[in-house]
């Protein structure tokens, strides 16, 4: 468990050279007031900054320096974890980053990213997205956890169970996954040429045994054949990039192809767009004999001659569509004819690498021919042959075993990675703790007289039901509705994260949940809640102090003194 004990800041945003300091670990209920922009939201920044380099509102690093000091900003904050007592200074102008631990500064040989993670996954086991969906709810920045995308949200619940490691072993995994793929291969590969060179001799060694004297002659047939396959082959490689060839120069003409089929479909919708306007002009002086714009009878030569010629015009249009239509088809068709030529291509190519494959087989076939026709006499020894095979054999012996180990080795890797992925044993997890989750949202909903039926499933969307309506989320409620939902899961997390002992933390921060998206009735169901926490510190950042004194045990209240931000005596 984290329990934050004070923290300490000075020409932070409104903050002067007089430090402010805040003992975190004092009451179990704190009030902040103070008029507006007086320095309350601060707090959440320089917690935020001094722990994750990153603060609480949207606010650039260097607008973060006071403005009229301008350098020395300085934030220490003070905590424990287990027995071991921590401090993290972190400062602007100058740059300043260390953590303390029992006193001792901790090694700084790192740099300050991989420093901020040590922080992070080493001591506190906490990171900013998770920490401010367990200790802060505002109404600034603060992304609640129902806007998050299901990744995010997933990624919070997973530092709460303290299972974010299966992740982190699942990336080593896939690291030695890929390494283990290719020592696979290359044992394979290596096994596949001894067993080869091994068969070879073996084929040997029997010539030499049945045929005897016939070995040269046997051999030389064999050089005489592959003489003969490697004239095929080089005969089939020439025409098959003779007609490789002839193939892509047919290809080429595909852009014009396109291009065309373009230009006629565009002719299409044009004259098309010029048949029906014909087509009205038609249809207009069947039905009418008067004009419609100025009443006037239309004159009965005219409209005949009109008709007829429209009737042409539409004739002479229709056949042309016609016969342009049947120029799209041909198009279309010798498009798809293009297709045909691009499989035929890369079919091609396969062959023409098949070909070359089994050239460099006959040649090394060839190699191996001559010099064992070089060597011939010295070959000849039979016995010596036959300790050569059995040495060869002990080297596939070991390649083989070589190549089980790693095959059963990558094996268990797959299994783990099975296991260790999201929907391994994470799922199980999450699956197993899914129902106390929307157990206790429920329980805190109710506490807080909201009376519906919310639950998260496995990818951590919603199901909201209530008496009268069925089937709709949290965007469907009010701003003070949708406050108490935050409310619920902020205090779900930190009861799960203390049934884990994972990101489990003394100090609940507030920001002006009271101002806005609570009334009175919902403040009071709060603290219903807040009376049940044992051993929290609850701050709540208000501009209703005077109607909340009286719920708190202790009062901090900020104010402007000479354009900087100070504590008032309350």
């Amino acid at each position: 468990m984290i329990i934050f004990k004070n923290i300490q800041y000075k020409n932070f945003l409104s903050t002067g050279n007089t430090p402010i300091k805040i003992d975190l670990n004092r009451s179990t209920t704190t009030l902040i007031i103070g008029t507006n922009g007086s320095g309350k939201s601060t707090l959440l920044d320089a917690l935020c900054f001094g722990l994750f380099n990153k603060p609480f509102r949207l606010i650039k690093k260097n607008q973060m320096v006071n403005t009229i000091n301008q350098n020395d900003c300085v934030i220490e904050i003070d905590f424990s974890v287990g027995t071991r007592n921590y401090k993290v200074v972190r400062g602007i102008k100058p740059n300043i980053f260390k953590i303390y631990k029992d006193g001792l500064v901790i090694n700084q040989d790192a740099n300050n990213i991989d420093y901020q993670k040590y922080l992070e996954k080493n001591i506190m086991k906490l990171n900013y997205r998770s920490f401010i969906q367990v200790v802060m709810l505002g109404s600034s920045s603060y992304e609640p956890f129902m806007k998050m995308r299901p990744s995010y949200r997933r990624e919070v619940v997973e530092e709460i169970l303290d299972i974010r490691v299966f992740g982190l072993m699942d990336i080593n995994l896939r690291s030695q996954q890929s390494d283990l793929q290719k020592k696979l291969t290359d044992t394979r590969h290596k096994c596949d040429i001894l067993k080869t060179k091994y068969d070879t001799e073996i084929t040997y060694l029997n010539t030499l045994k049945t045929k005897g004297d016939t070995f040269k002659e046997v051999k030389e047939k064999s050089l005489k054949q592959n003489n003969t396959n490697k004239k095929v082959y080089e005969k089939k490689i020439e025409q098959l990039n003779i007609e490789l060839a002839l193939q892509n120069e047919k290809i080429k003409d595909k852009s014009n192809f396109d291009g065309k089929l373009i230009k006629l479909n565009k002719l299409e919708t044009k004259i098309t767009q010029n048949l029906d306007t014909h087509k009205k002009t038609l249809d207009f002086f069947n039905k009418n004999d008067t004009c419609p714009t100025c009443t006037q009878p239309i004159d009965k030569t005219f409209k005949h001659d009109k008709c007829n010629t429209t009737k042409n015009k539409i004739d002479k249009l229709s056949e042309g569509l016609k016969d342009l239509i049947k120029e799209i088809a041909d198009t279309e068709e010798k498009i798809k004819g293009f297709a045909g030529i691009s499989n035929k291509i890369n079919d091609m190519r396969v062959d023409i690498a098949k070909i070359n494959n089994s050239l460099e087989n006959i040649q090394y076939s060839s190699e191996n021919i001559n010099e064992e026709l070089k060597n011939f006499d010295e070959e000849n020894d039979i016995d010596k042959l036959e300790k050569k095979l059995n040495n060869m054999k002990i080297d596939i012996d070991v390649a083989e075993k070589n190549l089980s180990e790693i095959v059963e080795e990558k094996g268990y890797v797959d299994i783990l990675r099975e296991v260790l992925n999201d929907t391994g044993a994470k799922a199980k997890i999450i699956k197993k703790y899914l129902p106390i989750m929307n157990n206790l949202i429920n329980q805190y909903l109710q506490s807080m007289d909201f009376y519906v039926s919310f639950n998260l499933d496995e990818e951590f969307n919603e199901t909201v039901k209530s008496r009268f309506r069925d089937n709709f989320n949290y965007n469907s409620f009010s701003e003070g509705e949708k406050m108490r939902i935050d409310l619920a899961l902020l205090f779900t997390w930190r009861a799960i994260a203390k049934m884990k002992n994972s990101t489990n933390t003394n100090l609940l921060l507030l920001d002006e949940i009271f101002d806005s998206s609570l009334d009175g009735q919902g403040t009071d169901d709060f603290f219903k809640i807040v009376r049940t926490l044992k051993n929290e510190n609850v701050f709540v950042i208000s501009h209703k102090g005077d109607i909340l004194f009286d719920k708190f045990t202790n009062i901090i209240k900020y104010e402007k003194y000479k354009n900087f931000t100070r504590l008032e005596a309350v």
